[in-house]
């Protein structure tokens, strides 16, 4: 076989793209986890459907125990850390009593979401403070605002409850940290 100056112009190029993609496969792989974990961005209101897991609520002392689920909606994978900020809204879109107080009864942790994945945060609703609330600062609530952690764009999710804007009687909502999976009756987290 005759090597002319071509074939062996051929056979370098060759070789130099093989070592080249064998490099580009080997330093990602050698790159620390953590590069790996900043490199996937925070979760926006737009890559996200929010909703209320109803069928899944318990109660306990007059206080009912709602699953806030967070669905990835987006075509890439995002994260979530720490509370998400959540108010209720008449049908005007005015915001009725106070947003819900942050219960720090779990320890954050960033939770991934890969497209379609679903978390959750606990939602604490004090129906004992709504039945409690004077008649003309009682209302029903449409929606709930919600603000995924760390954004200031919200998304919506339905709520069909009462909620109270009485002063000192419009604190009706707890929320928990944002927590990995879809949450069901009796999720502590």
């Amino acid at each position: 076989m005759i090597i002319t100056a071509r074939t062996a112009r051929r056979v370098a190029a060759a070789a130099a793209a093989v070592a080249a993609a064998t490099l580009t496969l080997i330093v990602p792989a050698t790159m620390p986890a953590a590069t790996a974990a900043t490199s996937t961005p925070k979760c926006a209101a737009a890559d996200l459907g929010v909703w209320v897991a109803y069928d899944q609520s318990q109660g306990a002392a007059g206080t009912l125990y709602y699953p806030l689920e967070f669905t990835n909606l987006s075509h890439h994978a995002c994260t979530l850390y720490g509370f998400p900020g959540v108010s209720a809204l008449g049908s005007n879109g005015k915001q009725l009593g106070s947003p819900a107080a942050w219960d720090h009864a779990v320890k954050a942790r960033t939770v991934r979401l890969t497209p379609g994945a679903t978390a959750h945060a606990m939602l604490a609703y004090g129906n004992a403070v709504t039945g409690n609330c004077p008649s003309a600062s009682k209302h029903t609530a449409f929606l709930l605002r919600v603000y995924p952690p760390d954004r200031r764009t919200a998304d919506r999710a339905f709520w069909g409850l009462a909620a109270c804007s009485a002063k000192g009687s419009s604190l009706f909502m707890h929320v928990r940290v944002i927590a990995p999976g879809i949450g069901v009756r009796g999720d502590s987290d």
